[in-house]
């Protein structure tokens, strides 16, 4: 179900969010019951099978760690390990690596199984007549949560939950469930025992939904037809001005989509009453591609950083073994995205730049901001974007090719065969909302004269009742475009 669909706009969310606030406050039981409930539910019109799976993953995960924690010494209110022999470390370290390679093992089967069988096909020059493997939707993203919370036991940052609903609550959590942001049980642990709901979280909850729909609506959905109508034709025919215009469309259109969708959770979340990161930080406006690693898809990044890079040894051993362990965890973060070749170029193509910067520039600060260092780091992301978006290597070089001039400026394509009044119309609000006016009016806002104003209670009033004309203007529109068009995809369902 797509937080983009009328079913879910029109019927599934407004019965959650009425018979949720109707349960009593004070018995947050009943709360998290039904909450658990939905999820269930909202992942089952997938798939009714899917939820077998969920509750498979979630049930080996809540009796690993609690095997895992037998083995662990706790200290009240303090997760450091103390006194353990080195028998009790030993028998900690198999039961998880168990744990591990058991949830690795799902994840290969239903993600990496098809791609494993065409890759003996390719090196044996035989057809292998076997089943094709259906990838559950969502299951990188709830999966990785699972690991966390079992790494975090093993690592005693945070307890074993002895409550297997409040266990299932944290990995089904519909709002995050099928892309994220992928959430650490422990930003989550306190927020499931006693949370708060105030008509501010809420307002502003509602407020985060909308504009994540309208992003995903308005300006995804428009700029993703015309990168999809051009990726449909041979890169031969394309020529230099219409291979950069379906390269961009299609930046704007991931990131407008699953930032939308990122915005969306946070908005749902809020609602009731539960309090995620964010996942975005206008990767767009970065001038290198370290910063664009630390403003894009920060949930996932931050994952690999704390449960591959550090493991690895980070940056505590040396020059070259950073490099390396660079290497590994964006090749790792490749094949993360998709089992396809293209996939783990993505990721080699980001490893090189990582490391190329971390040798030519300074340590303690990222590149100065200026329209040089920008323009490199938007045309690196550009190109990445085109093995992330094709269907084979093949495609992706030859649309390279296209767009560095190989086949001439003017091909048989013209973007005049593209290029629709709405995209036309979107496109430059699409460029200057991914973080440039809002770095702008956040510079604006803070001086003396706008402190001041904001502390008018007239003046608040007065704001709150435009914006909240505004967001039900913005509403209505959505919908009424959903209702009229039929081209709603979701990019990282497929994830």
């Amino acid at each position: 179900m797509l937080f983009s669909s009328l079913v879910f706009l029109f019927l599934f969310l407004p019965l959650c969010l009425i018979i949720y606030h109707a349960l009593p406050k004070k018995k947050l039981i009943y709360r998290n019951i039904f909450l658990l409930i939905v999820s269930l539910f909202f992942y089952a019109w997938g798939g009714t099978w899917y939820i077998l799976l969920m509750i498979s993953v979630i049930t080996v995960n809540y009796l690993g760690a609690l095997w895992i924690s037998k083995n662990c010494n706790y200290e009240k209110n303090n997760c450091d390990n103390k006194t353990e022999t080195e028998n009790q470390l030993k028998r900690k370290k198999i039961k998880l690596f168990l744990l591990l390679f058991a949830n690795l093992c799902i994840l290969f089967y239903f993600k990496y199984f098809n791609f494993f069988i065409s890759i003996i096909e390719g090196i044996t020059s035989r057809d292998i007549n076997i089943f094709e493997v259906l990838l559950p939707i969502g299951i990188s993203f709830y999966l990785f949560q699972a690991m966390s919370y079992v790494i975090d036991v093993y690592n005693e940052k945070v307890k074993a939950q002895k409550n297997f609903l409040k266990l299932s609550l944290y990995i089904s959590l519909f709002p995050a469930l099928i892309a994220g942001p992928i959430i650490k049980y422990a930003d989550l642990e306190q927020q499931i025992n006693n949370r708060e709901h105030t008509s501010h979280d809420f307002y502003h909850g509602i407020k985060r939904f909308i504009y994540g729909l309208a992003k995903k609506v308005l300006v995804a959905n428009t700029l993703g037809e015309v990168a999809d109508s051009i990726f449909l034709n041979h890169p031969s025919t394309l020529g230099i001005n219409t291979a950069w215009i379906g390269i961009i469309f299609y930046a704007l259109q991931i990131y407008y989509d699953f930032s939308g969708y990122s915005c969306m959770a946070i908005g749902l979340s809020k609602m009731f009453g539960f309090k995620i990161k964010e996942n975005f930080n206008y990767p767009y406006i970065s001038v290198s591609i370290t910063e664009f690693w630390r403003r894009w898809h920060i949930s996932l990044t931050s994952w690999f950083r704390e449960y591959v890079y550090y493991p690895l040894g980070g940056n505590r051993k040396g020059t070259f073994r950073t490099y390396i362990n660079i290497i590994i965890i964006f090749l790792v973060s490749g094949l993360w995205h998709g089992a396809n070749y293209t996939f783990i170029i993505w990721g080699a193509f980001y490893a090189f730049f990582l490391v190329i910067e971390r040798i030519f520039v300074k340590q303690t600060a990222l590149y100065k901001p200026n329209f040089f260092n920008w323009s490199y780091t938007i045309v690196v992301v550009l190109v990445a974007w085109v093995f992330f978006r094709s269907p084979d290597m093949g495609y992706a070089l030859q649309y390279i090719k296209a767009m560095f001039g190989y086949y001439g400026y003017n091909g048989l394509q013209t973007p005049s065969n593209y290029l629709t009044m709405n995209s036309i119309l979107i496109l430059p609000f699409a460029l200057l909302f991914c973080g440039f006016i809002q770095s702008w009016t956040t510079k604006l806002f803070s001086l003396k004269a706008f402190e001041k104003i904001k502390t008018k209670k007239s003046v608040n009033a007065f704001l709150f009742f435009i914006e909240a004309v505004f967001l039900f203007g913005l509403y209505g529109f959505v919908l009424l475009m959903l209702a009229n068009k039929t081209y709603n995809p979701f990019i990282y369902f497929q994830f």
